[in-house]
């Protein structure tokens, strides 16, 4: 039997974060000691009262279908937050519901974007991106920032990189995976160039609540009308709320666009989780006081693990203002981030991303959404490993 495979699931990559943290895992089941800084996901339990509105909507039979793009009470949820936070006046009929963030991110790419477009996606990038990019037949056009500039693209790198064909570029602020997070001024500059050209923007928000050090999120659609119009924000539970296995996102987008993702969902998923979707709803209107512990908690992780990287001879590690990864480079070892990673894991136990899933090779993703004593566990063994290959001759 010849089983013909679409040449655009052939040209896919796997996702390199879940196949690392799968393997990390399988090793801890072997009894292996496994440090794991790979995957990014909250360590933190999902609160309480949100697991307590879902199971009391599982108990009262909430189990059927709900509208495709998710209950009317969590999308006025949304717009109500989008309101109070961001200043942004959404109707519910612009908010839609998905199965997670990044189900928001790939339906926003394929009800915009067809062959002949070109999407912009800045680098170091979150490694679906690309691959979402291919699937809706468009062309990913990267563009290279480094640890110099705090990883973040400039207006002028954007002007240059525009084309006829431009369609969206990708914005993700804080960012997955450098934990960069751009000024407000940044943001609203590039936002300009792109209503000057006419170019979409997915802005890519969903670690909007983690911020250290004073840095202060402001979406590129809280600047002008033009720039709401222009902009389709994503965002989703699993961070702030630490629900990623929940599988619930949403975004909110010009009407045109939200009817088109409206569609879409019901020709693919139906719609998100019914009983999950009031547990959404109790944690958009319930009590918040969680994230501050969390927030205090991630921000000491931060500054030992900054500390340490950079005290590693050959490491060096810009800080993080957003998020909870750090993105050191190792160009200085003398490895390709791939067999560096690799090696890091059967010589160590130490489970960490390379770069070059996120378009960025002399770098690794570290993850601190784990224990203080994890980190400090997990870095002594990175530093031995460094140590060992500063040894060798270059």
């Amino acid at each position: 039997m010849n089983y013909r495979i679409s040449q655009r699931a052939a040209a896919l990559s796997p996702s390199l974060t879940l196949a690392i943290d799968a393997k990390a895992k399988a090793m801890k089941a072997e009894g292996q000691d496994v440090v794991g800084f790979g995957a990014g996901e909250p360590d933190f339990d999902t609160p309480q009262h949100i697991k307590d509105a879902c199971a009391k909507a599982l108990a009262a039979g909430f189990t059927k279908y709900t509208p495709s793009s998710g209950i009317p009470e969590l999308r006025q949820a949304i717009a109500d937050k989008f309101k109070k936070e961001n200043g942004l006046n959404y109707k519910p009929s612009q908010i839609i519901v998905s199965c997670g963030g990044k189900h928001s991110c790939y339906n926003v790419i394929i009800a915009t974007c067809q062959e002949g477009d070109e999407v912009i996606i800045p680098a170091p990038y979150w490694l679906s991106y690309p691959e979402m990019v291919k699937l809706a037949g468009a062309t990913p056009v990267i563009l290279e920032t480094t640890d110099q500039t705090e990883f973040k693209v400039t207006p002028e790198q954007l002007r240059a990189a525009i084309t006829p064909r431009t369609r969206l570029l990708v914005l993700n602020s804080p960012s997955n995976p450098t934990g960069s997070v751009y000024t407000p001024n940044e943001v609203k500059a590039i936002g300009d160039v792109c209503v000057e050209k006419g170019v979409l923007i997915m802005s890519d928000e969903i670690y909007e609540h983690l911020l250290y050090d004073g840095a202060v999120h402001r979406g590129v659609a809280t600047f002008s009308q033009a720039h709401c119009d222009h902009t389709i924000v994503v965002h989703g539970f699993a961070k702030a709320w630490s629900m990623t296995g929940w599988r619930l996102g949403f975004l909110a987008a010009p009407e045109p666009i939200a009817k088109a993702i409206d569609a879409i969902q019901s020709h693919s998923t139906s719609n998100p989780n019914s009983f999950a979707q009031k547990g959404a709803v109790a944690a958009l209107t319930g009590p918040q006081d969680h994230l501050q512990t969390w927030l205090a908690e991630y921000a000491k992780r931060r500054s030992f693990a900054h500390q340490k990287l950079n005290s590693i001879p050959g490491i060096s590690c810009v800080n993080s203002k957003g998020a909870f990864y750090l993105f050191p480079n190792i160009s200085k070892l003398g490895l390709q981030s791939t067999d560096f990673c690799a090696r890091l894991l059967e010589q160590e136990k130490v489970a960490a991303v390379p770069g070059i899933a996120f378009g960025a090779d002399d770098y690794i993703r570290i993850s601190y959404a784990t224990s203080l004593a994890n980190i400090e566990k997990g870095l002594d063994r990175l530093e031995r490993f460094a140590r060992t290959l500063k040894s060798q001759p270059a």
